[in-house]
């Protein structure tokens, strides 16, 4: 079966798009600064369910999805459009009202700035479409495509709690419910925080040699960048960072950990670059997990002495 993976690199292939691929396009501004651009698009009963969430948490992920693309090209947020359509039903409420005072909210703590959209009615569905911009020096863009055998493979937060949160909303949990650990899981998965001053710190000092942001999950997001760059990978289990907080799900250890090698949408960013150089740094939060190889395609898991193949297992939409 064809996936949207492959629909786009036969697209690149078929109409020779040799710029698309990374988490945001770049674009030349001026003499000092390039333009990035990202689009987001969240479907109803695809990326988001009303039972579990609110207006508001809603339109803070509409933008924290686009900023983290931001934040995975190195670069500061601007600006951004979002176009929004929602059903007769949905209109007669206040729900976009408090849809965007969400997103506002959100767009404040980045400074911002609203420069345009549309608003439509969906015949059953809501649809969101969201467009972020922003810029970087000129040339200091982190593609996904630069990464070189040596590297070091890094993280930079706990992995698995938005796939654990999205497990117990399925369950019926609810954010704002009492138990504060769960109620962290479901907050990773409805109020991602996009991480712009690390990867702004990662650009501005030329520490990352290529980087994307964690949304269809470690094993996939990993596949992405090595294809990207013409390189392998080795990944220790042992150093993932897996949040503490999954051990609030009722589930064995080994599917705690499969939600942080595959699950998703955590919104972190994974990175490489020379070891030495980020350890400097000492950048909170950020792990080493492992390193890059020249063995091109292939992505070994190291687990308790033992080595397999890591296959992308992470989210589709196909």
């Amino acid at each position: 079966m064809r996936t949207e993976f492959n629909f786009i690199n036969n697209l690149k292939s078929k109409y020779s798009l040799e710029s698309v691929g990374d988490d945001c396009a770049v674009l030349p501004k001026d003499g000092k600064t390039d333009l990035v651009l990202t689009a987001d698009l969240l479907v109803e009963d695809i990326d988001f369910r009303l039972d579990w969430t609110t207006p508001e948490l809603l339109g803070h992920k509409a933008l924290a999805v686009s900023l983290s693309d931001v934040a995975a090209m190195g670069a500061n947020p601007v600006w951004a459009m979002l176009s929004i359509g929602v059903t007769e039903r949905v209109w007669k409420t206040d729900f976009i009202d408090r849809f965007y005072e969400g997103w506002f909210m959100l767009a404040k703590q980045f400074g911002v700035e609203l420069v345009g959209g549309d608003v439509s009615r969906t015949p059953d569905k809501i649809v969101i479409d969201s467009i972020g911009g922003g810029g970087v020096k000129r040339g200091e863009a982190i593609l996904r495509s630069r990464a070189q055998p040596g590297d070091s493979v890094f993280v930079t937060g706990e992995l698995g709690g938005a796939a654990g949160g999205l497990m117990l909303l399925e369950s019926g949990f609810r954010y704002a419910d009492t138990n504060k650990k769960k109620n962290e899981l479901i907050a990773k998965q409805l109020r991602p925080i996009p991480q712009i001053a690390i990867g702004k710190q990662l650009s501005s000092n030329g520490l990352a040699t290529a980087a994307i942001d964690l949304s269809d999950g470690l094993s996939s997001d990993l596949h992405h960048l090595c294809r990207a760059s013409g390189v392998g990978a080795r990944i220790y289990m042992e150093d993932i960072p897996v949040d503490p907080n999954l051990h609030e799900l009722i589930m064995p250890d080994d599917a705690r950990i499969d939600l942080a090698l595959h699950g998703g949408e955590d919104f972190e960013l994974l990175f490489t670059g020379n070891e030495e150089n980020i350890s400097r740094l000492n950048i909170p939060g950020v792990m080493h997990i492992g390193e890059i190889t020249a063995n091109v395609g292939i992505i070994e898991l190291t687990r308790a002495g033992k080595t397999t193949v890591f296959h992308p297992l992470g989210f589709r939409h196909f």
